[in-house]
């Protein structure tokens, strides 16, 4: 495919002008402004800022549209992730399987108990974790499994869920990057035991701000998951377990509350835009020097990240930059090999498939407001760096 030069110099006129971002978060705003300033407003009236009718409204319809009997808020995603295996006592001498290839929290808030993360390898395809390699590393010390849904696509959790039953082990979701994805048409998060979601600025669902949720259908851990929270309370000045400060702002929910409105419509164009990009690299026959993301058939993925990857990702990223074209790596290191968990022993080699995600893999622009001329744009330039 080829494009006239007509085509190509409106285009350098208008990226000129409209340079590419890798997010636009004014872009969202612009759509909803009237709507966030009028809940902001409406909370400030209130002045009730710590818990209150802004929060438990926002945790009913979170409930409500991830099908869970309950949801919990809290201050971040890693306060979720922490809340959640402090819910189930997971402490010193105790070992969760996770993966090595996620964002640090899943993993920091593991070690923070003093227990052991037990890192499992990734399907190269997905970038989650390989789950018919979970059962090889289950032992009686075992007390709980992380699969995280990397970049929105939900990992294969079936299998995970048929070797945690057969342990008798809970299954902890780590849904931060992928709020409204499926598994089999189920809503992830609602699938282990309990789910972590988080709302910081840049999900799909973002607040201004850090915020969390846990989800679980559970009725006694969702109980203590709220004690948890606020300092191991219940009752005003009466602690009933160690607990932690971990309450999302009113005004943060009031936010939220507005957002969830237009989180399908904003799936809707994440996915479209994902579409596009296959269609392009198609057309410039890219098939085979750079790889879109692989989406299994029980996944509906909603692309926090469009994750590709190649060979010579460094090269072509410097490629990409010097023509103006923005690109994340996430990750760039996997935490195996972090020097904060050497104290665990891991070296290089241990994790292969991560260790070569690592390595290969970058993000492209792919927010709902992205300009379809941006991703032709995109498009063309990786195209150039195989023609220069």
């Amino acid at each position: 495919m080829q494009t006239s030069p007509q085509v190509e110099s409106t285009e350098r006129e208008d990226l000129g002008t409209h340079p590419i971002q890798f997010l636009d978060l004014k872009a969202q705003y612009a759509t909803i402004k009237n709507e966030i300033t009028h809940a902001v407003l409406q909370c400030l009236e209130t002045q009730r800022f710590i818990m209150g009718p802004e929060v438990e409204a926002f945790e009913r319809e979170m409930a409500t549209w991830n099908s869970s009997k309950s949801a919990i808020s809290c201050a971040s995603g890693s306060d979720a992730l922490l809340l959640a295996l402090m819910a189930l006592e997971i402490g010193p001498g105790d070992e969760v399987i996770t993966t090595p290839f996620t964002f640090v929290a899943t993993v920091g808030a593991i070690v923070r108990l003093g227990a052991k993360p037990v890192f499992v390898d990734i399907h190269p395809e997905t970038f989650n974790l390989d789950a018919l390699r979970v059962g090889e590393v289950i032992t009686k010390r075992t007390r709980a499994i992380i699969p995280v849904h990397l970049f929105g696509c939900p990992a294969d959790l079936n299998p995970i869920l048929a070797v945690a039953k057969a342990h008798n082990v809970p299954v902890i979701e780590d849904a931060a990057q992928a709020i409204g994805a499926r598994y089999h048409n189920q809503q992830v998060g609602n699938l282990g035991l309990m789910g972590c979601f988080s709302f910081f600025p840049s999900k799909n669902l973002g607040c201004a701000g850090d915020g969390g949720l846990v989800t679980t259908n559970d009725e006694e851990l969702a109980a203590r998951v709220r004690v948890l929270r606020t300092h191991g309370s219940r009752k005003r000045y009466s602690y009933e377990l160690v607990g932690m400060n971990s309450r999302l702002d009113a005004l943060q929910a009031a936010i939220l509350r507005v957002k969830l409105r237009h989180l399908t419509a904003w799936t809707k164009g994440r996915r479209s835009n994902a579409n596009k990009y296959s269609e392009l690299f198609s057309e410039w026959n890219l098939d085979g020097k750079v790889s879109v993301p692989y989406v299994p058939d029980y996944a509906y993925h909603i692309y926090n990240q469009f994750t590709v990857r190649t060979a010579d990702r460094d090269a072509m990223r410097s490629h990409l930059t010097s023509l103006g074209i923005p690109t994340e790596i996430y990750y760039p290191s996997p935490l195996h090999l972090q020097a904060a968990f050497s104290f665990l022993g891991y070296k290089p080699g241990d994790y292969p498939e991560a260790e070569r995600a690592s390595g290969e893999v970058f993000s492209l622009p792919i927010y709902p407001e992205l300009p379809a001329q941006h991703q032709v744009a995109v498009v063309q330039a990786i195209a150039s760096y195989y023609r220069d």
